[in-house]
């Protein structure tokens, strides 16, 4: 291999240069049209009333819970396996963080693990993470909570991924909110840039407004008739701040390569899907003579297959993962670790009462995973030398 091998890439052809093209000529590249063209090809994708535009997945989870009602020293929950931002938005809003382990199957936030610490601590928000692309089960959380717990489902990973009963992450069926990531190594890329979908129209007005410094020049009707227009007649420059809001919104050249990367968004599922089935089919066929193993249990049908991850039997194979890494990395294969549990950063160690050994699968995972190659642009002959390489410098 002459270039090398990401664990993770984006795919963008001559349809996406000419969208972003287009719209640079258009004269408009921020809050014009295309965001909103965006924002309903999504909703239509997903099968939600409203979705937002923002600036990233994180921007999209932090006006989230504060859209939702949550407060200063309010709690979150979330998993430990998962990017520091999904803990982080509560500490945004002044909150605090809770955590449950994982299920060692699905790498899911474990529900049995929910409700233990459901029964000892008062949440005010959870947050389910779509580890990988596999749906975490929203449904039956809705059934084991209080109803005044808010959810936003952490769907980063999860665009194009679909429930158990075959609806699509981000319907909204059983949360408040669900947000998604178009990062360039995500399903679809924007660049950067999110979207928070939602069924509830006064959450979706919030949120139109927290993006966009506390004011929304769409749709919203003023407060202050008598500054807001002169003679009955509005007054063209102006506009009201009805929240403390942020500068989180998407810019429309983002759109315009969101718009057309979403045409191409179930080409892009299906081919993860049959790279995430061969890695599958020859692990499974190999697993008498491999020292690793697939960490996550799933239906690669229903999955984005956003990340494949295996599991290595470092007793067995007598190197550290870091030198295994470094010596794919040799032959132009690299690799990743998804993620370090989050009471593992120097921020949250020092936090009273968290800590990473008491989320034993969180743990054991971590210790033992290695994310492989998986990308829309990945060639038969690229993954078999993946699996080549994985094969001798593993064994």
């Amino acid at each position: 291999m002459k270039k090398i091998i990401p664990y993770g890439k984006h795919f963008i052809d001559n349809k996406d240069i000419k969208s972003v093209i287009k719209n640079l000529k258009s004269g408009s590249i921020t809050q014009g049209p295309a965001i909103e063209k965006f924002e309903n090809k999504i909703k239509k994708i997903v099968n939600s009333k409203y979705a937002v535009a923002v600036s990233s997945c994180t921007a999209g989870m932090h006006i989230s819970l504060i859209a939702c009602g949550f407060k200063k020293d309010n709690t979150l929950l979330t998993s430990p396996i998962t990017f520091v931002s999904t803990a982080n938005v509560s500490k945004f809003c002044g909150g605090k963080v809770s955590f449950a382990d994982i299920d060692p199957n699905d790498l899911n936030i474990s529900l049995d693990e929910i409700k233990k610490k459901i029964k000892h601590r008062k949440i005010d928000a959870i947050i389910p993470v779509h580890f990988a692309g596999k749906s975490f089960n929203t449904k039956k959380l809705k059934k084991i909570i209080n109803k005044k717990t808010i959810i936003i489902e952490d769907a980063a990973h999860a665009m194009g991924a679909k429930y158990e009963d075959g609806t699509m992450v981000g319907s909204c069926k059983y949360s408040h909110a669900t947000v998604f990531s178009f990062h360039p190594v995500k399903t679809i890329a924007c660049g950067e840039g999110g979207v928070v979908t939602t069924n509830d129209k006064k959450i979706y007005k919030d949120l139109l407004r927290l993006r966009s410094h506390g004011i929304n020049k769409l749709d919203d009707n003023f407060l202050i008739n008598k500054q807001a227009f002169t003679k009955k007649i509005r007054n063209p420059w102006y506009y009201e701040m009805r929240h403390l809001g942020f500068h989180y919104r998407m810019t429309e050249i983002q759109a315009s390569l969101g718009i057309s990367q979403l045409s191409k968004l179930n080409k892009f599922i299906k081919k993860r899907t049959i790279i995430a089935k061969k890695y599958f089919s020859f692990i499974k066929d190999n697993d008498d003579v491999l020292n690793f193993n697939i960490a996550q249990k799933v239906n690669y049908d229903d999955s984005s297959n956003h990340l494949f991850i295996i599991k290595l039997d470092l007793k067995k194979i007598k190197k550290t993962r870091a030198e295994i890494m470094r010596q794919l990395l040799k032959k132009k294969i690299q690799t990743q670790v998804h993620y370090i549990p989050i009471p593992m950063h120097p921020y949250y160690k020092s936090e009273k009462k968290i800590y990473v050994s008491d989320f034993k699968n969180a743990k054991t995972y971590y210790e033992s995973c290695l994310s492989i190659p998986i990308f829309y642009g990945l060639t038969k002959q690229q993954q078999n030398y993946v699996l080549d390489n994985l094969k001798k410098v593993i064994n």
